[in-house]
């Protein structure tokens, strides 16, 4: 059972009980050791068993350590039983508590014991632990926040243990505050009561704090200079400032954010021209769910997760119309909403006139997000026209989460706050700990340790050297909140990734003597396998952008048959030549020449010139291809989806990536049913290829006789169903497997995702797609460290 309605993965719970023998003081009482594991520190969870303890009048202590919770108890033997029971099941747990594991063994009584209580945390031990992701205000704290008469009123920083920044604070672990960037703020009299009360609900919320001890909010201009530092005025002149169109850079708990009126064009638009985003739809956020159904269609499950504790953003459909100024999100079918998840926001959103606003990651095009109040100003200063900033450090960026849905269920296309660190756990525990580096796109990166895989936050596109940067002190501050300590690295099969060479790099450093490498397209397998628990073997449909292939070409729409030990290539799109690299991905005259010359169709200099006006750009491009300079063969399906949208009249250009193909899907007739003919063979290698000639062929016809694009739109993603559903119906037959896998950047794509897994449903096969991480390369860390896990290494 998967969820991304709780940040975390429940394994197995289980209970060992080692019994001493023969020890007479054990007939009406006894004393147990309990290990508690999971997403147990800075939740409530020992306050939690304060209370369970003391109402069965037990004694004993419980702590934090590196292994998570330990506890001591003492007592008649069913009040115990029934203390176990209650951590199994209890009904009135800490939201926020996950507990994985429960250990349990039999010690020595202690004589004269009085009391249950909390004891101080412990240093020692092999982290276990997990560190929790930053939660969103809970109801509680929000009740304080607007009540007059409490001492947090209209405080920007209230919390308690239910939530508040976690993993965005946290240096390392046990999760105290010395660990945390709240380390420089000394409690007051009053904090440090509730600090220390064990029956307060802030008991040990490591970022407690008041108006009186803790951070503080400021307004600065884009010179730096200080405007307001009173909280209230802060919060009442940044409305004023976005109501008149400004754009302000706002701290929040990962990191800054870009915010304007959604619904003012002009202001929009000049923040498209400023942080140089052209066309990427932004994301929003809105006062309630009241205002967001105002603008997009909200269902039960939808509603549930906007306002899930992790508080990520949710692609919903648009209504049309709406109020939403159109820069903000065109040649989209859906908008990115989430509701406020800090204080700060609810605080902002409660002035006058604020309903819905834009919230982007504060940060140049592709640039890591900002978190820093002096980096931001320096950055930012000619995008920004005001700042809010505050004191307390953020010591990990943290973008947002993004999730969209795959047949009515909940699947990632960016996994980062509120679920990031939380582990996803593997049945067995891994021989020796493992490094996954990951890919260059959209790249995460993996440790694999005991049963858990460890997946980063998303990083970013390492070619950019800042992303690079960040990339690398990110494994080192994983690593260390973890303990880990990896043995085998394992990379993808590129060997010009920037995450190759680290990986090299990095093995050489830990002294790590077992280096795998792993293609990039049985990882994306592997990783679905992993997150569903699947030995193995399966039908891999794997469809992207760019995989680098075992002969030396760009994979891109592969029919594999695998498990975690091997894989074979049963079935692709047939090769044609890419001229240009990485302008192949922004330009798509490029794949349309190269998809034409393998498939030796004419196509009209009319319908080239529409979308490349350049005559002899198009001559050079043709030049190049037939003399194959600078071009690579690929399968690509990503490019394929590029022609056609351009070919529907929809671009020529990608001014982000799958702008074309996002475009494309989002005109898709929902009642034309009709495909282009599809024609596969099999080549000598018992390989099956799908001809490029027959799809083209059909696409030109419908451009040609003046079809709408919508139409054109449908009959190709029509198209690729039928493909990917023929490759699975032929890899069956050859392997007699039945469970499917689907993974890779294409399946992004709502229509022909939710298209085809009801397709291969009705041919009786098994289907599994990503959800507990993304469909795009942000799962290939996790694929790869599932394939090292399975190997034969020592």
């Amino acid at each position: 059972m998967f969820s991304l309605f709780w940040p975390g993965i429940i394994a197995g719970l289980f209970l060992e009980t080692f019994v001493t023998k023969d020890n007479p003081k054990i007939q009406n009482q006894k004393r147990l050791q309990i290990l508690l594991s999971g997403q147990v520190q800075g939740v409530g969870c020992r306050p939690h068993i304060y209370q369970l303890a003391s109402a069965r009048q037990l004694t004993g202590f419980v702590c934090n350590d590196k292994q998570g919770v330990t506890v001591e108890v003492q007592g008649e033997a069913g009040a115990l039983d029934r203390f176990i029971e209650d951590l199994q099941t209890g009904s009135h747990k800490p939201p926020m508590l996950k507990i994985d594991n429960i250990l349990s063994r039999q010690i020595p009584l202690v004589e004269n014991e009085a009391a249950f209580h909390i004891q101080t945390s412990r240093r020692n031990g092999h982290v276990i632990s997990r560190a929790c992701p930053d939660i969103a205000t809970c109801p509680d704290c929000l009740a304080e926040m607007n009540r007059p008469s409490d001492l947090r009123y209209r405080y920007p920083f209230i919390n308690c243990t239910q939530c508040g920044p976690r993993y965005s604070i946290v240096k390392t672990i046990p999760y105290d505050r010395p660990n945390t960037t709240m380390a420089a703020f000394v409690m007051c009299s009053h904090c440090k009561k509730q600090y220390e009360t064990v029956i307060d609900r802030r008991f040990h919320a490591q970022p407690l704090a008041c108006p009186a001890c803790g951070p503080k909010i400021s307004l600065l201009d884009n010179q730096g200079r200080v405007i307001e530092t009173h909280s209230d005025n802060v919060i009442q002149q940044t409305a004023n400032l976005l109501r008149q169109g400004k754009i302000l850079a706002i701290k929040g708990i990962g990191g800054f954010h870009l915010a304007v009126d959604a619904k003012n064009d002009d202001a929009v638009l000049q923040l498209r021209k400023r942080k140089r985003r052209e066309a990427k739809p932004f994301a929003m956020m809105a006062a309630s769910i009241e205002r967001i159904k105002q603008f997009a269609c909200v269902d039960s499950t939808a509603e549930e997760l906007l306002t899930n504790p992790a508080a990520p953003i949710v692609l919903l459909a648009k209504k049309t119309p709406n109020a939403i100024a159109s820069p903000v999100a065109e040649g989209t079918d859906c908008f990115g909403f989430m509701l406020p998840y800090a204080p700060l926001h609810h605080l902002l959103f409660a002035e006058e006139e604020i309903e819905v606003l834009v919230m982007t990651s504060a940060n140049l095009s592709d640039e890591p997000l900002i978190c820093d109040n002096e980096i931001a100003l320096a950055q930012l200063k000619d995008v920004a026209d005001f700042f809010v900033v505050h004191d307390r450090p953020v010591y990990r960026q943290v973008d947002d989460s993004v999730v969209h849905f795959i047949n009515n269920k909940p699947a990632f296309l960016r996994r980062s706050r509120g679920y990031v660190p939380v582990p996803i756990s593997r049945a067995e525990s891994v021989a020796l700990e493992i490094f996954a580096a990951g890919a260059d796109m959209k790249n995460t990166f993996c440790f694999a340790k005991d049963n858990q895989y460890i997946l980063s936050e998303y990083i970013g596109d390492l070619e950019k050297p800042t992303v690079y940067r960040h990339y690398i002190r990110s494994i080192d501050h994983l690593a260390g909140l973890f303990e880990a300590q990896p043995r085998c690295v394992v990379h993808d099969l590129h060997p010009g990734y920037f995450s190759t060479q680290y990986a090299k790099e990095y093995a050489r450093r830990i002294g790590a003597e077992n280096i795998l490498v792993v293609q990039h397209h049985w990882a994306h397998a592997a990783a679905v396998m992993a997150e569903h628990n699947l030995a193995g073997p399966v039908i891999g449909l794997i469809a992207d952008g760019t995989g680098y292939g075992t002969d030396g070409a760009i994979w891109g729409c592969e029919c594999l048959i695998c498990s975690f030990t091997e894989f074979q290539r049963a079935g692709h799109l047939e090769y044609y030549p890419l001229a240009g690299g990485d302008l192949a991905s922004i330009e798509p005259i490029r794949p349309l020449l190269g998809l034409c010359r393998t498939a030796g169709v004419e196509i009209s200099d009319e319908i080239l010139a529409r979308i490349e006006p350049d005559g002899q750009k198009i001559h050079l491009l043709r030049q190049q291809i037939e003399k194959q300079f600078l071009t690579v063969s690929t399968s690509s399906l990503g490019r394929l989806f590029d022609a056609a949208a351009a070919l529907a009249g929809l671009g020529n250009l990608n001014h982000f990536e799958a702008q074309l193909p996002m475009a494309l899907e989002s005109i898709v007739h929902p009642n034309e049913n009709e495909e282009y003919p599809v024609e596969i063979q099999e080549n000598t290698k018992e390989t099956f290829i799908v001809s490029i000639r027959t799809i083209l062929e059909g696409l030109l016809k419908d451009v040609q006789a003046g079809a709408g694009a919508d139409i054109i739109a449908a009959r190709f993603h029509n198209t690729v169903c039928r493909v990917l559903l023929e490759f699975a119906v032929l890899a069956r037959q050859k392997s007699g497997l039945s469970d499917v896998v689907l993974s890779g950047g294409v399946f992004c794509n709502r229509y022909l995702t939710n298209r085809l897994i009801e397709r291969l449903r009705q041919k009786n096969f098994r289907v599994f797609w990503n959800q507990l991480t993304p469909a795009g390369d942000g799962c290939i860390a996790l694929g790869q460290a599932a394939i090292a896990s399975w190997s034969k290494i020592e």
